[in-house]
Order: C-alpha cells, then structure tokens, then sequence
C-alpha cells in the first residue's frame, strides 16, 4: 500500500484555480515531467506572487488550502503537476468535484475537513508534517515546535476512492483487479 503524508506547505486561500495550478500556457507539454517547474508559478497569495521555487515548496508532500480547491477547467494537468513534484496529499475545506476525482485517479489523496478543522491546522506554529493512516481515514498534523501539540481529524471516504488512492491510481487498481 502507498504511503502518504510528509512536510506540508499552507496555501492560506479558497478558490484556488487549475490555472494557477499550471498555467494553460503548458498545457501542450507531452510529458508530465515539463510540467513539474511550473506548479502553482501563477499563484497569488494576498495579492503577491507565491514562490513555487522555495525550499519549502520543494520539499513539500502535502498541500493544505481553503475552500473550492482545483476550480475551473477540468484538466488532469493540474493534478499531474502535483504528482510529478511527489505531492500525495491536499487537503482543503472542499475541491472542485471534477478535479478530486482525478486526484484519486491518480493515487492522490484529497482529503477534506470542516473549516474549524482546517482553521486549527493553519493557526499552528512551526513547520508541519502530516501522517495519514488510510485504514482509520485519520491524520494527524504535528509542528517542528515541541510546544505545539499534535492535531489529530478523521476524515470521510468512500471505500472505491480509497482504494484507488492505496493502490496507487485508477491504473494501478486495474492491474491488481483485472
């Protein structure tokens, strides 16, 4: 079974578009490999450029966002981008119904939690790390800051969904099945 969680990034805003997460300018790009520099490079955070070259972008595994994630057009791009660049994990208050889906297509887990939930995550101090236990559909946030208590959510499901995601995406799940 595939192994989530890791150094996570926060991207404190909602509606987060597929265009911002990769720019239709790449769209044309005939492996998902080109598109791993240019994830999220459009993205606005308070009004200013998100730096999608940082360290901690880099070295991310888990994205944490607001509500709506992956609005927009429906492009599997957008989630290619985050599987090239070893993202296994977003979690957000709500996506867009079209792009989760590819997420799990793809052996992405897109989790999502209650605003309070999310609101929790994001007032912790200190850099995080997320770990998923897939089988009790629970995560839980810690922070480099010894202070700063562990967080620990449940998480909804459906057992399809989570068994494309263990298995590693839609292709992987038919190999084992078919």
């Amino acid at each position: 079974m595939k192994t989530f969680g890791g150094p996570a990034i926060l991207l404190d805003r909602s509606d987060i578009n597929t265009d911002e997460i990769i720019p239709a300018k790449y769209l044309t790009e005939i492996t998902k490999v080109a598109l791993k520099p240019h994830l999220l490079e459009d993205l606005l955070l308070d009004g200013k450029p998100f730096d999608s070259q940082s360290p901690a972008m880099q070295q991310a595994r888990v994205v944490i966002t607001r509500a709506n994630f992956g609005c927009g057009s429906s492009r599997e791009h957008a989630v290619w981008a985050f599987e090239v660049n070893d993202i296994n994990i977003v979690i957000a208050e709500s996506f867009a119904r079209i792009f989760r889906q590819n997420m799990f297509n793809c052996g992405i887990l897109a989790i999502e939690l209650p605003a309070a939930d999310i609101e929790q995550i994001f007032k912790m101090r200190g850099e995080l790390t997320i770990e998923v236990d897939l089988d009790k559909t629970e995560m839980t946030t810690r922070s480099s800051d010894p202070a700063q208590a562990p967080i620990t959510c449940s998480f909804q499901m459906n057992p399809f969904d989570r068994d494309l995601v263990a298995a590693g995406g839609w292709l992987a799940y038919a190999d084992k099945k078919f």
